[in-house]
């Protein structure tokens, strides 16, 4: 299949089933947390549909793709340069009768798509408020990092509308945020279930923080084992080269 690769663009591997991505240099590339994200949520069971709230390149959508038998996927992103390079990326992993993306703002997709049917929501939101931390130039980066467009009360209250009852939301996020996280995933009758907290190294402060959330679940919170991202020696751990597909 020829697929059109613009300036400044690259094909990259994803070391996973051969899958590949297009992505930007000037751009937001993916990182590392959306790769933990794709194999924290990997129970999503077969034949069920998905929902990716500001999906970006589509990198969650394309390896949960690869990871789970999803029937369907839909990738919510606001900006149409980044929507356009996602469908593109959808085409070169043939992922078209899987994977769609919608061009929109995720506080609208409630009138645009059918409400209370989602099985699972993923998501990899903006993670620093408006106004704090150091502002990008790149507009793209910045809707990508900060909460331009959409603020976490509304990625969430959008995940409260969109799932069906009991359904489940799987979010990456910081752990200087978690208060506010827990405190509106609770005020949207959105129940925290799982939480684990990723390190970069033993002895260090964890920087992100993997969340299971159900709608309308009941009480009950487990904490999971923390995850570790490199040794002392600066190589990943086993436990991310497993993630990578790297060791069994």
């Amino acid at each position: 299949m020829d697929i059109e690769i613009k300036e400044n663009e690259r094909i990259d591997d994803l070391e996973y089933k051969n899958l590949k991505i297009i992505q930007n240099e000037n751009g937001f590339c993916f990182g590392i947390d959306s790769v933990l994200l794709s194999d924290f949520a990997k129970e999503i069971k077969d034949n069920t549909t998905v929902l990716d709230l500001g999906t970006g390149t589509g990198i969650l959508g394309i390896l949960l793709c690869g990871k789970t038998k999803l029937r369907k996927i839909t990738g919510i992103e606001v900006q149409a340069e980044i929507a356009e390079m996602a469908e593109r990326s959808i085409k070169l992993n043939n992922l078209q009768d899987r994977f769609n993306i919608v061009n929109e703002n995720i506080k609208n997709i409630p009138e645009i798509l059918e409400k209370n049917s989602y099985d699972y929501i993923i998501t990899n939101p903006p993670y620093k408020k408006i106004n704090t931390g150091k502002t990008n130039d790149s507009k793209l980066k910045l809707i990508s990092r900060h909460e331009v467009e959409a603020s976490l009360e509304d990625f969430i209250n959008v995940s409260y509308k969109m799932l069906k009852d009991k359904g489940t939301l799987f979010m990456v996020h910081r752990p200087d945020r978690l208060v506010d996280i827990l405190y509106t995933l609770r005020k949207n009758k959105m129940e925290p279930k799982k939480i684990k907290f990723v390190y970069p190294k033993i002895n260090k402060e964890a920087n992100l923080v993997l969340i299971k959330a159900v709608k309308n679940g009941k009480e009950f919170l487990i904490i999971e084992k923390p995850l570790y991202v490199y040794n002392e020696d600066g190589s990943y751990t086993d436990d991310i080269l497993k993630i990578y597909n790297k060791i069994d």
